[in-house]
């Protein structure tokens, strides 16, 4: 089974990874796999260097960019207690 990402996502993590993120980090931050994020940014690097040379224009850029990655790791945190949940309940019956 694989997994969809929406494109805003594919394109934060091009985004990132254009702004000094190694796959490695992209890899252990986000469960997304190398593979993966080279293809996202073979398709979407043009389009993100367009847009991240108007983000650096925007005052609120970089205040964005770090409410998305809070946002990216809540998401994480919340999937993980939601397993550990599921795996406690278990333990129950």
């Amino acid at each position: 089974m694989t997994k969809k990402y929406d494109i805003e996502f594919k394109k934060q993590l091009v985004h990132a990874y254009m702004q000094g993120t190694s796959y490695p980090q992209l890899e252990k931050e986000y469960g997304v796999a190398k593979s993966t994020i080279s293809g996202w940014v073979k398709k979407y690097s043009e389009e993100c260097r367009y847009t991240s040379k108007s983000q650096s224009d925007n005052p609120y850029a970089k205040e964005i960019h770090n409410l998305n990655k809070k946002i990216a790791e809540l998401e994480k945190e919340n999937l993980f207690l939601k397993k550990a949940a599921a795996f406690f309940a278990k333990g129950i019956d």
